[in-house]
């Protein structure tokens, strides 16, 4: 058995803590190990975090109108910039999490990596997958979000979706409870 969810949130700080419970709820209900699903709800959070924080366009957070459509700031109305998505995908094996938002996208020059401990899939030396993620300098008050994703999961993947918008998926394999629900057999 597998199931998965999406939920479309605004970009309201509100948004955050019901995307972690309701992820926690699932997981709970289909009996995955809490370690597991604390890990994933913790990079859940700091997705969801840098959604509300970057992901639209200057001074559109909270403030959509109807149904959460607001003007884009480009001319063209009715884009969802108030808002953002969160998608999970649990199977018998893993469970998948995307986070996706309508702002202006990850810089084209920043090089980002795979998850970082000896669980990620790819070497440290694939140049496919370069490890060149910028930690914060130590005494930063913020940006240490992705990279906390990246050791939380074991597949990390953060892009660019066509037209406008950032993609924030990741991975993680799963351990189950004795009895649980989806375990696979």
């Amino acid at each position: 058995m597998s199931m998965w969810w999406s939920l479309h949130l605004r970009r309201e700080a509100a948004s955050v803590p019901l995307a972690r419970r309701f992820l926690l709820g699932t997981m709970e209900t289909a009996g995955v190990d809490p370690d597991i699903s604390y890990d994933l709800s913790v990079a859940l959070s700091e997705a969801c975090a840098n959604a509300v924080e970057h992901g639209g366009d200057l001074g559109d957070a909270g403030e959509a109108g109807e149904a959460g459509l607001v003007p884009a700031g480009d001319g063209r109305p009715g884009r969802a910039c108030g808002q953002y998505r969160v998608t999970a995908y649990l199977d018998g094996e893993k469970c998948r999490i995307e986070v996706v938002d309508s702002g202006p996208g990850f810089p084209s020059r920043r090089t980002l990596r795979p998850a970082a401990h000896p669980s990620a899939a790819h070497a440290a030396g694939d140049p496919a997958h370069p490890r060149t993620a910028v930690h914060p300098p130590a005494t930063a008050e913020s940006g240490r979000g992705l990279c906390l994703i990246e050791e939380l999961a074991d597949h990390v993947h953060f892009g660019n979706r066509p037209g406008h918008g950032a993609v924030v998926s990741f991975d993680k394999v799963l351990k189950w409870r004795e009895g649980a629900l989806l375990m696979v057999s």
